[in-house]
């Protein structure tokens, strides 16, 4: 997937907040160990590669995880494609938990801070995260950005990642829980063509539930197929809009929060 694609090779700095950062995209090579054989009579070089791609980037979520326990922080990496209803989720969560649970949040987009400031209009402390042509945050992104936030006054960590099914699945940021959505004007089939985020997934949650009788939705085959996949996952149905099912969603996240604060 991402390791193939070539994301961001070419592209512009990563923004971070109010600062710029040039990003090193983790699809170099310069941190891996190299086997050298040589074949003297041809005057030719094998090179094999033995460590990951992605070692860094898991060394670096590892240290991010470490450091989000000791806070004692709850940490989400939302996920889903464009246009799900991911900022209006989150916004509505930070709203509805704010008398018992403090809320922060780490904002990813290709570009404009349009979410960030959605977010901010209900008083939730966040930091956007621009990436420009990269499409997925990385451990070290949310590490400099997890910085510019005041972590002591926050009981709970949100990582809106950027809209995207496939790269950041790839990518641990250091979270407690995976968290993807599926809107019901998706399709339901959305598990079956992107399985690795899915399967990846401790949380799914069918999204815009006021919409499904207007878009067809057929509610049977989609938790089919979440379970076909996502077995191992949670599975939430809500509307972020009406308040319809948020209740169950809340009440698990509260959940997790206490079981954050025993660790």
């Amino acid at each position: 997937m991402c390791q193939e694609c070539g994301c961001g090779n070419g592209g512009g700095d990563v923004k971070i907040g109010a600062h710029t950062h040039e990003q090193e995209h983790h699809h170099s090579h310069e941190h891996h160990d190299h086997g050298h054989g040589y074949d003297h009579a041809q005057g030719k070089q094998t090179l094999n590669l033995n460590r990951s791609l992605m070692e860094k980037n898991a060394r670096l979520a590892e240290r991010n995880r470490g450091f989000f326990r000791a806070k004692k922080l709850l940490v989400l990496n939302v996920v889903s494609s464009p246009g799900s209803g991911k900022t209006t989720f989150i916004r509505e969560t930070a709203a509805k938990l704010s008398a018992s649970l403090r809320v922060g949040v780490i904002v990813g987009d290709l570009a404009t801070d349009n979410d960030a400031a959605r977010l901010r209009t209900a008083g939730i402390p966040v930091v956007q995260i621009t990436t420009g042509t990269v499409c997925h945050l990385d451990a070290d992104m949310v590490s400099k950005a997890a910085a510019q936030l005041d972590l002591d006054q926050l009981d709970v960590l949100v990582i809106e990642n950027v809209g995207n099914l496939v790269c950041p699945a790839d990518y641990d940021l250091g979270e407690d829980l995976r968290v993807v959505l599926l809107s019901v004007t998706e399709g339901e089939d959305k598990p079956l063509k992107y399985p690795p985020m899915f399967h990846s997934a401790n949380v799914a949650i069918i999204t815009k539930k006021d919409m499904a009788t207007a878009a067809g939705f057929d509610r049977k085959l989609a938790l089919a197929n979440l379970n076909r996949v996502s077995h191992h996952a949670h599975i939430f149905e809500l509307s972020a809009k009406t308040g319809d099912g948020m209740q169950a969603w809340l009440n698990y996240l509260t959940e997790q929060n206490a079981a954050a604060k025993r660790k």
